[in-house]
């Protein structure tokens, strides 16, 4: 028809000519008429021939997966400050002697300060970034890790936009693996150490009963779906760690320390590798900054310049130094991977165990917590039960508890390829997309010069990640190789003797 088509009801006259001008409110006001007034509009235009158009309806939206997940009840300054401690403080605190070891006594304390200094400042690129993006779409609450990434990709050149989709993912993914991957280690420390404890009471039981036994405190605590009530747990694992490290440090000086001298001051750039790789993935909380941050009640408490951030991991280097520093001061080149393996068959070392392995029992929920935020909102949205999201969230939490135990009993060496994924998960969180996503952000700084510092610090942060990724791998394949060497020395010894 080259006439327009007009709808005349109770005084209303609408051009129909061109549907695209009108909004769905114009629609929805067409389709509300009573059904009397559209037969008497159809009788005038179409007569009896034609029927009226089919009124338009509104398509339903998609449900939102935040608005049924329950909410974080807000925390206080102390209740982050303990998760943050707690998060950064794990199994990795006794190997430091080991380290130091490995870097002397002169260079190793000055390469963990600068660890610990380029990993604090990497983690306030992430807050800053977060922050700026928040501001710029003003949301309700600052991006996770992953939303950060992927926005700041987004407002980048052509080439970072393609990949905004695709960075999002890989780092929900490296945050997975990396917190799942120190829940199933979880389970393998616990239950060596509880093994150990128990022969020395001539008390012989296979390690994986202790699994066993183990899943059920384990999987208890974590069905605590909230920051807040998780601060208990966090805060007795804390107190199990530092009474822990208290202890050693008892039994390393009190009979004094050697003479410095006796003790190597500086190492060759080989043993440097190996201290890096051990020293680097000290500081490895990167992934709980952002939630933390989220779930207080005041988030700009937490990256002040005296905010839980700053003073938690000012603590936190404090306790690696100090067991790094006594731990090779005392035990020199006999110092174990573990100092509580340096204290013998005492009561205290005993002690240490026991205090050590509820630390780290107590520090599961934590590292699972961060992991099952990122994954529970596509689970309850592939099974469509936003009306159950507590039940959906209480099972598939104790279905996550079940593999991380599964994956703990089933294979073998387990740590070692932990260890080596993580060389990579790990070092591209903490010190691979920070810089990255700094470069990107502030590209258009106005000021030549700080532009040329802020790209001169970045790729300084990006060689030193490099090295640690080269520096991680090279240990974690050469344990590999080590432990698969003498397995196949040992099968070969028993087929030899089997034959003669």
């Amino acid at each position: 028809m080259s006439r327009s088509l007009k709808i005349i009801d109770n005084g209303l006259l609408i051009n129909c000519r061109n549907k695209n001008q009108y909004s769905l409110s114009d629609y929805e006001e067409i389709s509300s008429f009573d059904s009397k007034s559209a037969l008497l509009n159809s009788e005038m235009f179409f007569g009896n021939k034609k029927k009226p158009p089919a009124p338009i309806t509104r398509i339903p939206e998609a449900p939102n997966v935040d608005d049924h997940i329950k909410k974080e009840i807000p925390t206080s300054y102390f209740q982050s400050f303990i998760h943050l401690l707690k998060g950064n403080i794990g199994p990795g605190l006794f190997a430091m002697g080991f380290a130091f070891m490995h870097g002397g006594l002169l260079v190793a304390p000055i390469l963990t300060v600068l660890i610990a200094l380029v990993s604090i400042h990497c983690q306030h690129m992430l807050i800053n970034s977060s922050i700026k993006m928040k501001t710029l779409r003003n949301a309700e609450k600052y991006p996770d890790f992953a939303e950060t990434i992927e926005q700041c990709f987004e407002m980048g050149p052509t080439a970072t936009q393609r990949l905004s989709r695709t960075m999002k993912m890989l780092v929900n993914l490296f945050i997975c693996v990396t917190q799942l991957g120190f829940c199933c280690i979880y389970f393998v420390f616990i239950s060596t150490n509880v093994k150990q404890i128990l022969l020395a009471y001539d008390i012989h039981l296979d390690v994986h009963y202790v699994m066993l036994i183990t899943f059920v405190p384990i999987w208890l605590s974590s069905m605590i779906t909230n920051l807040k009530y998780l601060t208990p747990v966090s805060f007795i694992a804390n107190i199990c760690m530092i009474c822990g490290l208290s202890i050693t440090m008892y039994y390393g000086l009190k009979d004094g320390l050697p003479e410095i001298g006796d003790r190597k001051l500086y190492t060759t750039p080989m043993d440097l590798a190996l201290y890096f790789g051990t020293a680097i993935f000290a500081f490895e909380g990167i992934a709980l900054v952002l939630p933390l941050k989220n779930a207080m009640a005041n988030p700009h408490n937490f990256d002040r310049p005296m905010g839980v951030l700053n003073v938690g991991m000012f603590f936190v280097t404090l306790m690696f130094m100090t067991a790094g520093f006594v731990g090779y001061s005392k035990w020199g080149d006999d110092v174990a991977g573990s100092l509580t393996l340096n204290l013998g068959d005492t009561i205290g070392a005993q002690i240490v165990k026991a205090m050590v392995s509820m630390g780290v029992l107590f520090g599961y929920p934590l590292q699972f917590h961060i992991a099952i935020q990122i994954m529970l909102p596509t689970v309850i949205e592939t099974f469509k039960c936003y009306n159950h999201s507590l039940a959906a969230n209480l099972t598939f939490r104790t279905f996550m508890v079940v593999v991380t135990l599964g994956i703990a009993e089933l294979v073998p060496n387990l740590g070692l390829f932990i260890s080596l994924i993580g060389s990579l998960c790990s070092t591209a969180l903490a010190l691979v997309f920070p810089p990255i996503i700094e470069l990107i952000v502030k590209r258009d700084i106005s000021s030549t010069c700080s532009r040329y510092m802020m790209y001169l610090k970045n790729t300084i942060i990006l060689v030193l990640a490099f090295a640690g990724f080269l520096a991680g791998t090279y240990e974690s394949l050469s344990e590999i190789i080590k432990e698969f060497g003498s397995e196949v020395k040992t099968t070969d010894s028993v087929l030899v003797d089997s034959n003669s």
